[in-house]
């Protein structure tokens, strides 16, 4: 499996045949981490170091557990009390966290850009968990091996993204990823929640919930990103439910078999009929969750194999 990528620091720069190697190293340990022992040894002998300048809970959860499932050392540093409250650049965070000689830096910050910043500073492998309104290359991936297990092919799909777009990292690089396989994208939602020039993307932009969704095989939603909108984005949460929520009616548009997804956290009753969310039948989003385990042991696996000497026994399915 030849994967030459130092970072992961957004899905642009992945090829068709980077994507796959990822979601099929992802899929063996999807296996490994449903036995009884779910422990490997790709990071033995490594120090991850996880920098959440933003808040989060699933992700830099499911970091942390895949380290430690992979035999890292992993240190979760708390950024909200750290030396950058008193005054501390980004660049001389950089340089500490860099003489302390980790072998993977996990990102998170509010900034679109910061994580790159941070590669160019740093001798170890970064990976972006997230930047400002960016990039999230994990979530698209971990989305793409739901899409896969769940359709049984990640290609030729008609996938539809709906709610707020200009502020999501999440939609930037399913948009990146799901374009590079060959699927058709559509998006949903009002104008306010646009970015300008989306349509250079090569998508299929509409303002009618009911309409977009005709016969996708996908609909992803995506969370009202309310603590990045500063004005009157929406009118309010009870209309955008009305138009662009998802409940069973609109969902009823599309295809048959039309799998939900969510990156969550969810706003139920927002984004979702809450029903709906936990339907066993249409709802993938547990899945996704579980997927982010594997898909984030995969591209750690993946990053260090070059630093690692080619003895270490990769995992068996």
């Amino acid at each position: 499996m030849v994967f030459d990528k130092k970072h992961l620091l957004g899905i642009e720069p992945l090829s068709q045949d980077d994507i796959l190697s990822i979601l099929d190293l992802a899929d063996q340990y999807v296996t490994l981490n449903r036995r009884a022992n779910k422990h490997a040894d790709a990071l033995a002998g490594m120090t991850q170091i996880n920098m959440f300048f933003e808040n989060s809970t699933r992700t830099q959860a499911s970091f942390e557990l895949a380290g430690k499932r992979l035999g890292a050392d992993v240190m979760n540093m708390s950024m909200q009390t750290s030396s950058i409250k008193k005054g501390e650049t980004l660049i001389d965070t950089a340089l500490t966290i860099n003489a302390m000689q980790p072998d993977l830096l996990v990102v998170r910050h509010p900034s679109s850009g910061a994580v790159n910043l941070l590669a160019e500073k740093v001798n170890c492998s970064v990976i972006n968990a997230g930047d400002g309104s960016h990039e999230h290359p994990t979530q698209a991936l971990l989305d793409a091996l739901t899409i896969r297990r769940a359709k049984g092919r990640l290609h030729r799909l008609s996938i539809a993204i709906c709610g707020d777009i200009a502020h999501s990292r999440v939609a930037r690089s399913n948009i990146m990823l799901l374009g590079k396989m060959e699927n058709r994208i559509r998006l949903i939602g009002p104008k306010t929640l646009m970015p300008a020039g989306i349509r250079d993307f090569g998508v299929e932009v509409f303002g009618d919930m009911r309409q977009g969704l005709k016969d996708v095989d996908v609909v992803m939603m995506l969370r009202l990103q309310k603590e990045r909108m500063d004005g009157g984005f929406i009118p309010s949460e009870r209309e955008f439910y009305h138009r662009y929520g998802l409940d069973l009616e609109k969902l009823g548009h599309a295809s048959p078999d039309a799998i939900v997804m969510h990156p969550g956290p969810m706003n139920r009753g927002v984004e979702i009929d809450g029903t709906l969310a936990d339907d066993i039948n249409r709802s993938v989003i547990q899945e996704q969750v579980e997927m982010g385990v594997a898909v984030r042991m995969a591209v750690m696996d993946l990053l260090v194999r070059g630093l690692r000497a080619p003895t270490r026994a990769e995992v068996t399915a």
